[in-house]
């Protein structure tokens, strides 16, 4: 039985037509080069802010944020949190390109919740080698994002840190909810 999400649909029918993904994304890249202007921007974020969220297809942070092009500095990865790299490219972002606020954004149905450290393992005895990174899976999502917060607000190397704020997007209405920073952790019962 077929479903209609199985069915390929919109990009992912113009992508599924024939050739590798790769080679469709370089063709779709030929179109937009085609129709391309030079914006004439500068590397230098417009509103000075630097997004880290997570690599999760299903945000589209520009739209969700109302942003456009050359409005911010976008980080992302696994769960969007606050890595050694992240704090590397913030603080590029920072000393370099004059950002000085900080949007953290997780989300509601993160796969870093359902996994462990354990994914670590699994890896070394597929491959023979144990990854050096950590995998920094979670279980409350609202936690993880204070501490990401706290990983930056402590950082030595980032000059602005006042203005640290972090959301957990929903992916079923697209909102955001502010997390409170000061707000300890709920026991389980």
């Amino acid at each position: 039985m077929t479903t209609s999400a199985s069915l390929p649909t919109g990009s992912e029918a113009a992508i599924s037509t024939g050739g590798s993904v790769t080679d469709r994304l370089v063709e779709a890249n030929e179109q937009y080069a085609a129709a391309f202007t030079d914006p004439g921007m500068d590397a230098r974020p417009v509103l000075h802010v630097a997004v880290v969220a997570c690599m999760d297809a299903r945000l589209d942070l520009h739209a969700a944020l109302g942003l456009e092009l050359g409005d911010c500095h976008t980080i992302r990865n696994a769960g969007g949190v606050v890595t050694d790299d992240v704090i590397r490219s913030l603080t590029i972002s920072q000393r370099k390109l004059g950002t000085r606020s900080v949007v953290l954004i997780h989300h509601t149905g993160c796969g870093l919740e359902a996994i462990t450290e354990d994914f670590r393992t699994d890896l070394e005895m597929e491959v023979g080698q144990r990854p050096a990174w950590a995998v920094e899976s979670f279980r409350d999502v609202d936690q993880d994002v204070r501490q990401s917060m706290q990983r930056v607000r402590t950082s030595p190397f980032l000059l602005h840190t006042d203005d640290v704020r972090g959301f957990v997007f929903d992916v079923r209405t697209g909102l955001l909810r502010e997390i409170d920073p000061a707000q300890p952790p709920v026991e389980p019962s």
